[in-house]
């Protein structure tokens, strides 16, 4: 008999091999591939999974065939919030987030109305399965400056996702400051959490912020320094601010982590002054970096 790994990897295989399509159990029905980062390893890994459509988002179920653990693509994603997903031909990365209360019981019962079988996977085990979103993180009308030509665009657009996911963290703890507002008094129910939303978008905003200032200090700035070396200085305050931007993202995450039981008033002015100060950081960036980026073809031509 296959081992789930080797069955795993034939349906990856034959899912690249044939563009997107699968026969056998899988024939004609809605698969993905999703490569996530391991949680532990730091390794890429692939696993075909269903999917339903929701708008322009796409709902993955951590269902594991009913069994009782979760599977490890959720760990994977819960550590590493953003996913590469191959859909057909196509392939983009995206931000994984789990939906809660409400928000997940809304979501199950619209991947019930196209999957029903999803519902004898959730009778087979105790656990709640797990309903996680995959938003794409391509370029369209709200994420994105436009076409991607030169590395002023890739800054700018990179940029603008970063500014989206501070906007979303804001909205997500607006909802769960209403929600928890609404079950107050006796004998109400806790209120419904949206807490791990909340974490996971903080969560890939620092580490693509932490990844895209590294590629800033150890390529770009030396890169753009052998050119125009009477910006050293310039290159070397941005290095600074980006220190000085790492201990404001670690109290964001501190900070969000006690969204549950925060204190609303303090917590959204603590959360307002954080966001400012990342985002005077951002238009810095753009105002200093632009310029000198505009003629920069991207991607780099092949040599």
């Amino acid at each position: 008999m296959p081992t789930p790994v080797s069955f795993n990897q034939s349906v990856i295989e034959e899912f690249r091999a044939r563009r997107g399509k699968v026969g056998g159990p899988f024939e004609g029905a809605d698969l993905l591939l999703l490569t996530t980062t391991g949680a532990r390893s730091g390794t890429p890994h692939t696993t075909p999974l269903g999917y339903v459509r929701h708008g322009e988002a796409l709902l993955v179920v951590g269902s594991n065939l009913g069994a009782p653990r979760h599977p490890a693509w959720y760990h994977n994603l819960l550590a590493h919030p953003q996913v590469r997903v191959e859909l057909g031909t196509d392939t983009f990365e995206a931000l994984a987030v789990p939906a809660e209360g409400a928000r997940r019981e809304e979501l199950f019962a619209r991947v019930l109305r196209t999957a029903p079988g999803f519902a004898d996977y959730q009778a087979r085990t105790t656990r709640l399965l797990p309903v996680v979103t995959l938003e794409p993180a391509r370029p369209d009308g709200r994420q994105s400056p436009g076409e991607v030509r030169t590395l002023a665009d890739k800054l700018l657009e990179v940029h603008t996702w970063l500014r989206a996911q501070l906007g979303h963290v804001s909205a997500e703890t607006e909802a769960h400051f209403a929600a928890r507002a609404a079950h107050t008094g006796p004998g109400r129910p806790p209120a419904p959490g949206l807490g791990l939303q909340i974490r996971q978008r903080c969560l890939a905003f620092c580490q693509t912020l932490a990844f895209h200032h590294t590629s800033e200090d150890q390529h770009l700035f030396p890169g753009t320094a052998a050119h125009h070396p009477h910006l050293a200085d310039t290159f070397e305050r941005l290095r600074e601010e980006h220190r000085t931007v790492a201990r404001i993202q670690a109290d964001l995450l501190a900070l969000l982590a006690g969204v549950e039981i925060a204190e609303p008033d303090r917590f959204r002015t603590a959360l307002a002054r954080m966001t400012a100060e990342l985002t005077a950081h951002l238009d810095h960036e753009e105002e200093t970096l632009l310029p000198l980026l505009a003629e920069v073809p991207w991607p780099p031509p092949r040599p």
